[in-house]
């Protein structure tokens, strides 16, 4: 008589195994450092630009110009511009959508979901990948950038140091929109779980939408000031033009990056539990 062998169970996989799998999933696609470095390039190349064309006019400004213009904070305008800021954004959301929709779209989700069935834990680590990456991009362009801008000034006698009262806060603050945006993308992506449809709702929530509400009216600015575009205008304004009714202060802008992060965290990690795949 033979004794019954029982099934061994399979161990269950750990978070730091999903994060290694996921981090492995991110970049086996070969075009996702050249989509970065693209990217990366375009920001600093906005910004570049704009310092260079106040290093090359320089002559033509009056003394009054000149000597006003790191008073007007425009050597912080100049280390990251709201065009820069556009790209980042556009890139960034794009991104964290398509690391989550991409396994939908080839089908092997399923086998993910198959192999790890807690979904809430496979969508956490893609979530995180998402926002270690986009941190590390959004440093690196935000710092070059700053690097770049304000050694061109320099030779105008124009540029600012990374101490210069303000210039910490634009250069995080830049920084930081990145994963952001990025996360915001992933969330969008893990509830329509489509790419395009994930890539345009990122552009329609992140840089889209403000532009459909002014300052003009309580309800409107209330609206506006939640959203993450607007709350890095407030943190990298170097000046208070003031005639603003309903202004927005820095801590609520560092509060809005913060909550939109955690809710499209959490966003993207409950969208997957009831659903079929």
């Amino acid at each position: 008589m033979t004794a019954a062998t029982l099934p061994v169970a399979e161990p269950r996989a750990r978070f730091v195994d999903l994060l290694a799998a996921e981090w492995l999933k991110f970049w086996s696609l070969r075009s996702t450092p050249w989509f970065l470095l693209l990217a990366g390039l375009a920001v600093v190349g906005f910004n570049v630009g704009s310092a260079y064309d106040h290093y090359r006019n320089w002559q033509y400004y009056d003394a009054e110009s000149q000597a006003n213009f790191v008073a007007n904070g425009l050597p912080l305008v100049d280390a990251f511009t709201s065009n820069a800021e556009l790209i980042l954004l556009l890139a960034t959301s794009a991104l964290g959508a398509l690391a989550v929709t991409g396994e939908y779209g080839s089908g092997s989700i399923r086998t993910t979901f198959a192999a790890v069935p807690a979904r809430g834990s496979v969508m956490a680590a893609k979530a995180c990948v998402v926002a270690v990456v986009l941190t590390a991009f959004g440093a690196v362009v935000a710092g070059v950038s700053f690097w770049l801008s304000q050694a061109l000034l320099s030779a105008r006698d124009a540029g600012v140091s990374i101490d210069h009262p303000g210039a910490w806060r634009v250069v995080v603050a830049s920084a930081l929109l990145a994963p952001v945006s990025g996360l915001v993308g992933a969330a969008i992506g893990a509830v329509v779980r489509h790419s395009a449809t994930a890539v345009i709702g990122g552009v329609v929530v992140l840089p889209l939408l403000p532009t459909f509400f002014s300052e003009g009216r309580y309800w409107s600015a209330t609206i506006r000031h939640a959203l993450p575009e607007r709350a890095w205008r407030e943190l990298t304004r170097t000046v208070d033009w003031g005639g603003t009714p309903y202004p927005m202060t820095t801590g609520g802008a560092w509060t809005v990056y913060a909550v939109w992060a955690a809710v499209a965290f959490v966003l993207t990690v409950v969208a997957v539990r009831h659903r079929d795949q």
